[in-house]
């Protein structure tokens, strides 16, 4: 461990893994593992488990595999398998070498299993779910044997032979684990460890009829890798008996797992079942949709692998579960970004100006702060021309004392450029105004006066001869409620934001003229936006909000 890791506060994992180090066990050896089911596309939620499982290795000099729980053919996808590679290389870790699926143990497994049926630990069972459900009881009331219970040894192996060679149909069978149907904990009561699926498999094909469940196969595949520190949310505390129990039953690798609270977000639904249901019902354009909590939809979006690993490290690892308010993910997010971002000027809803006195050929190329945080990001040069472009609401005809942008008679500042008054408003014959007519002081040049005199507003613009179009889209939160998951009596989904998605015509300047997709830059007065990195093509420049300047929610609330 580094100097500065030892010098910080450690939490309960941390003190765990430092005080098995100080104890010899294992030799020392740290050994993690990260276990996603190919079955979606990882959230932020799954992004905490990641930096856990990875930062712990690191932290410590171990290792930590990337192991694909692939025990559901009927949900998985190699499309699946291939994003979680793509989104935890993006957050910043590598399994380098140890890349694993529980598909790599299926005979292993098939032979633990045998290995418990031998030791009269196991069974199969000709029950259907629905009767084995209500056999299990209830947490005050035990459940009731198995009439399939007290098969023999050899007429069990039988059995599971012959459903391993596919002569029975699904549904009809499952292996259960023999423990203790009288167990307060329901997961100890005679749990199925196989069932019967003839489904074809992404990497096994139809090789195997029958699939073990997922309990089963997990604590032993960290057996057959030697994990030595199993690591998973707080839902899974009630699992680890059984955990216990199957490791011990096989007299494997002894693995301990331990569970941390799990990350719940604001405005989020963290459930991978419910955000394939917004995939699936076009609530939403796919997975990588920049509302999506996925971590493809937070990249599109514009989010950046340092602001999810300080967002975890900040929000730290406990045993309390609890809810963090997605404004403390946008906040790390702002921060971030201001230090990293460059500025460029957008026009989102565009009012024209024409600088009466200014030459009507020229094109003055100004010199604008790439970013005032980072001095080494240097200059660039900004078009300024005799036609502009500014904000419709930096104008106001009948202005209070208080606006202190444009309005008839009233002097501002150009950001990077002069300063302006307004002589004149051109409106159409519905009385819209459409133009306004404007004169320079050329001895303002960069913003600033010869004279002393100070001006209180200071505007962003573009040029109307020299910019670019580009369609921008203001992504805003997917949910209106805090928990839109809470209420079980209401669907979710009635809790979708209606406004989550506007679509502009916007005008940049000229400098985002090559900017390619994942280019990430603040527009001045506007907020943070990234260039699509699917839609932007040499058709067009499509820019994805990231997130407001400001925190447009609290006055909402």
């Amino acid at each position: 461990m580094s100097e500065a890791a030892a010098n910080k506060p450690q939490h309960f994992i941390q003190q765990i893994i430092a005080n098995d180090i100080k104890n010899g066990k294992h030799g020392g050896k740290v050994v993690t593992r990260f276990p996603p089911e190919p079955n979606g596309y990882l959230h932020i939620g799954h992004a905490k488990a990641i930096t856990i499982d990875f930062g712990m290795a690191a932290e410590f000099g171990g290792r930590c595999h990337l192991r694909f729980d692939d025990t559901n053919p009927a949900k998985e996808s190699v499309e699946y398998v291939d994003s979680i590679q793509e989104d935890v290389r993006w957050l910043g870790y590598d399994w380098g070498k140890h890349l694993y699926y529980t598909s790599d143990y299926f005979q292993q497994l098939y032979d633990y299993a045998v290995q418990l049926i031998q030791l009269q630990k196991a069974y199969v069972c000709d029950m259907t779910a629905e009767e084995v459900a209500a056999a299990r009881g209830t947490p005050t009331q035990p459940g009731k044997h198995s009439p399939f219970r007290t098969r023999s040894v050899e007429e069990n192996l039988d059995l599971f032979t012959r459903m391993r060679a596919g002569e029975f149909a699904d549904g009809t069978k499952t292996l259960r684990a023999k423990i203790d149907m009288t167990s307060p904990n329901m997961h100890m009561r005679d749990p199925a460890l196989y069932r019967i699926r003839k489904v074809h498999h992404h990497r096994t094909g139809d090789a195997w009829p029958i699939y073990p469940m997922y309990d089963f196969a997990h604590c032993l595949s960290d057996a057959i890798e030697g994990i030595t520190h199993s690591m998973c949310s707080l839902e899974f505390e009630v699992h680890r008996p059984l955990y216990d129990w199957l490791i011990a039953g096989v007299d494997a690798f002894p693995s301990k797992q331990y569970e941390f609270a799990r990350l719940n977000l604001s405005y989020t639904v963290m459930s991978k079942r419910k955000l394939l249901q917004l995939v699936e019902e076009n609530y939403v354009s796919g997975w990588d949709d920049p509302r999506m909590p996925t971590l493809s939809g937070l990249r599109r979006r514009g989010y950046t692998p340092e602001v999810i690993r300080n967002f975890c490290e900040i929000i730290g690892v406990t045993k309390f579960n609890g809810i963090t308010d997605i404004a403390l993910l946008e906040h790390c997010l702002r921060d971030h970004l201001n230090k990293v971002a460059p500025r460029v000027m957008a026009v989102m809803d565009p009012l024209k100006v024409v600088i009466e006195n200014y030459p009507a050929e020229q094109i003055e190329q100004l010199d604008a702060v790439n970013n005032p945080e980072d001095e080494s990001a240097g200059m660039r040069k900004v078009p300024f021309t005799r036609e502009l472009y500014i904000e419709r609401d930096d104008f106001m005809e009948d202005a209070p004392k208080k606006f202190f942008r444009l309005a008839p008679g009233r002097e501002v500042r150009l950001r990077y450029a002069y300063y302006i008054t307004c002589t004149d408003v051109i409106k159409d014959a519905a009385g819209n105004i459409v133009e306004l007519r404007c004169t320079y002081d050329p001895e303002t040049k960069g913003g600033q006066s010869a004279d002393g005199r100070k001006v209180k507003g200071t505007l962003h613009w573009v040029s109307a001869t020299e910019h670019m179009p580009a369609q921008v889209r203001l992504y805003d939160r997917l949910f209106t409620v805090e928990q839109p998951d809470a209420a079980k009596e209401q669907d979710f989904k009635t809790f979708l934001n209606p406004d989550s998605l506007q679509t502009k015509t916007a005008y940049v300047e000229p400098s985002m003229r090559d900017a390619v997709g994942g280019t990430r830059v603040q527009f001045e007065r506007v907020g943070y936006f990234c260039v699509d990195s699917k839609d932007t093509s040499a058709d067009g420049l499509v820019f994805n909000r990231t997130v407001p300047l400001r925190d447009s929610w609290t006055k909402k609330k």
